[in-house]
C-alpha cells in the first residue's frame, strides 16, 4: 500500500488519511493513554460543528483524528509521524511514549512493508 507523496494535495487523500487514522488508533489503544490530545484546529473545528448543528445549518465534516500529524517532506523519504498523548498519571510516562512509538510502527509496517519505516516522535503533553 503506498500513502501518497510529498505533495499537499496528495497528502489529503484517502491514502493519507488511512494512515492518519490507523496511527491514531494503534497510539490509543496503547495502556497508560488517556487520549490523544487535541490541538487548536480540533477545538475550533469542534466549535464550528456545534455552532452549525445549533442553527439548523449541515453539519461539519468528520474531522481527521486528533492528535496525530503526519507529514512526508520528500516522494522517496519516510513519513514523519507526530502524536501527542494524555496519560494516565498511575503509568510512568516514559513507558507510554515508547509503548505508543513501537504499537505506531508495528501498524504502519503491517499496512505498507515495502515503505522506509517512518520517523515517529511521541510527546505527552499532559496527565490525568
Amino acid at each position: 500500500m503506498t500513502f501518497g507523496t510529498a505533495d499537499t494535495a496528495d497528502t489529503a487523500g484517502p491514502a493519507h488519511a488511512v494512515l492518519v487514522e490507523q496511527a491514531a488508533a494503534a497510539a490509543a489503544g496503547v495502556g497508560g493513554v488517556a487520549f490523544l490530545r487535541p490541538g487548536l484546529a480540533d477545538r475550533l473545528r469542534s466549535v464550528r460543528h456545534r455552532a452549525a448543528n445549533g442553527t439548523g445549518g449541515a453539519p461539519a465534516p468528520v474531522p481527521a483524528p486528533a492528535g496525530v500529524r503526519v507529514t512526508r517532506p520528500d516522494a522517496d523519504g519516510p513519513w514523519h509521524v507526530e502524536i501527542h498523548v494524555v496519560a494516565l498519571r498511575r503509568a510512568r510516562t516514559v513507558d507510554v511514549a515508547r509503548a505508543v512509538r513501537v504499537a505506531v510502527a508495528r501498524r504502519l509496517e503491517a499496512l505498507a512493508p515495502s515503505q522506509p519505516a517512518p520517523r515517529i516522535t511521541v510527546t505527552v503533553t499532559g496527565l490525568v
